[in-house]
């Protein structure tokens, strides 16, 4: 037993001096440039950050896991969490990575087209989304549950591929570049919901207040990494074989999918969830998600939370496009590069040290309204200023606080239903229902601005109306979330002492 603690004592020791010798060497190299004459803001920079400035931060943030009283005091996770947490944060920092790979090299095709063409995507996207959602629904009622995580993200990377393969052999286009448009923008939705979903069944209720915003922060950090790591590579590769090296960052997380389901039991001890999750299906009826979603007030209700924020993000964007035709479709890319790496950064700091605190503090009521109440007075600022350095630095603040802040508190709502529910609809109001509220606000978008000539100030002054909505949304939701906190406490005691500490490793 000693001898089994000490070499793990070991071997915590040698990634520990790994980590103070990553950010020791980082340190000298800043002095060094600081010596030579460089600026602060050169050797830092929080819109173009370097390779090393993240191997630091990640240093940083495995050393916050080795050790268990910072972990506790900076992040509210507890150390028998620690591994699993570790591993979360690790899957969606690659997740997002392949995804931010792809994103800038979509974003900046959209400028090339109109307000109409990007608005008949837009709809386009919702009929297929709504069809790959009743297709996933239809592969929870077939795949053994275990394997059907991976088996999501193993078909978008063989999508990829197919994708690089039509490149190489077609010379006009633009039909593959709008059909790539509309793949990648389903991606991006579905991607994160199957992976929050995986997450909400790894963790219970009172887990996932305290670590799904750290969980969420390796999304910012893998969002940083992706479009910097892409830069060094591109002008090596091609643009083209991005998706290749996409396609490659979906199948590194396969092994780690596995090992979660692991620690589930072996850690966290939930594993009342499924007795016997190797061979469990989840079964009903593959159409169960539209049905479920129709009939369930709170899932109606969370619906109806995410078609007012993609509304006013559809805004947001438009505005941003139409701002953008004047550059280059690669200065374009860039600009659009280093607003991701500013949000990240944003996010980033969020949801490692003031989401968690902001949930149990203030409660889900106020979490869940702060952003939108946030955005209306950001946006009541544009109508009357209708500049685009408010617009950008706007942009800038409702990603950052959405992703940081309100994403973490709206994926804690979904460990209030069953899995059935939680795998079958929560696609369907992530995927459909978001895909259904970017059709719908590029339609009225589109009327309003080329059809009645409405400027940014007008546009500013409809979308603080909407964000008003939002943040009543957002109190209701929260309401309910806690009203059903409570019925559930009154029927389930909570595990005793004695049983707690049953779950915890020996020291």
């Amino acid at each position: 037993m000693s001898t089994t603690q000490s070499d793990g004592t070991n071997k915590r020791d040698w990634i520990r001096l790994a980590c103070w010798a990553g950010i020791a060497a980082y340190a000298v190299s800043a002095l060094m440039r600081l010596s030579r004459g460089d600026a602060l803001g050169d050797i830092v920079d929080f819109g173009d950050l370097s390779l090393a400035t993240l191997a630091a931060g990640g240093c940083i943030i495995v050393l916050i896991l080795r050790s268990p009283k910072v972990l506790k005091s900076s992040t509210m996770i507890e150390a028998n969490e620690a591994r699993t947490v570790g591993m979360s944060f690790l899957f969606i920092f690659i997740l997002m990575a392949a995804y931010y790979i792809l994103r800038p090299v979509r974003d900046a095709m959209a400028s090339d087209w109109s307000n109409t063409e990007i608005s008949f995507l837009w709809n386009l996207q919702l009929f297929v989304s709504t069809a790959a959602v009743a297709l996933y629904g239809l592969a929870c009622s077939r795949v053994r549950f275990q394997l059907l995580v991976p088996s999501i993200y193993t078909f978008f990377a063989i999508s990829f591929v197919c994708f690089y393969l039509g490149a190489a052999s077609v010379t006009d286009r633009v039909l593959l570049d709008k059909a790539f448009y509309v793949w990648v923008s389903l991606f991006a939705m579905f991607h994160v919901s199957v992976f929050w979903t995986f997450m909400a069944d790894l963790f219970n209720k009172e887990q996932s207040r305290r670590v799904f915003a750290f969980i969420a922060a390796g999304m910012s950090a893998g969002a940083a990494a992706g479009p910097l790591f892409a830069s060094q590579i591109v002008s090596d590769i091609g643009t083209d074989n991005l998706m290749l090296v996409a396609a490659v960052g979906l199948l590194i997380p396969l092994p780690i999918i596995f090992y979660l389901q692991q620690l589930k039991v072996v850690d966290l001890h939930n594993q009342n969830v499924q007795a016997d999750l190797s061979a469990a299906k989840i079964g009903g009826n593959p159409l169960a998600g539209f049905k479920d979603f129709f009939t369930n007030p709170y899932l109606l209700a969370i619906g109806a939370f995410i078609l007012l924020y993609t509304t006013i993000s559809s805004f947001v964007y438009f505005e941003q496009t139409n701002l953008l035709r004047d550059y280059t479709r690669e200065e374009r890319t860039v600009i659009l590069s280093g607003i991701e790496a500013i949000v990240n950064i944003l996010t980033f700091g969020l949801g490692m040290f003031a989401t968690s605190r902001i949930v149990t503090k203030l409660g889900m009521p106020t979490t869940l309204a702060l952003v939108p109440v946030f955005i209306c007075a950001g946006l009541l600022i544009l109508a009357f200023a209708p500049i685009i350095t408010v617009l950008l630095a706007l942009q800038i603040a409702r990603r950052g606080a959405n992703y940081g802040i309100t994403r973490p508190a709206r994926e804690m709502l979904f460990t209030h239903v069953d899995r059935e529910t939680r795998f079958k609809s929560k696609p369907v109001i992530d995927v459909a229902v978001y895909r259904g509220g970017d059709a719908a606000s590029s339609i009225a978008f589109a009327g309003l601005t080329d059809g009645l000539g409405f400027g940014l100030g007008a546009m500013a002054a409809i979308g603080a109306g909407v964000a008003a909505v939002w943040a009543t949304a957002g109190v209701y939701l929260g309401r309910v979330f806690n009203r059903k906190n409570s019925a559930e406490e009154e029927k389930t005691p909570e595990p005793s002492a004695t049983s707690s500490q049953q779950h915890q490793p020996a020291t």
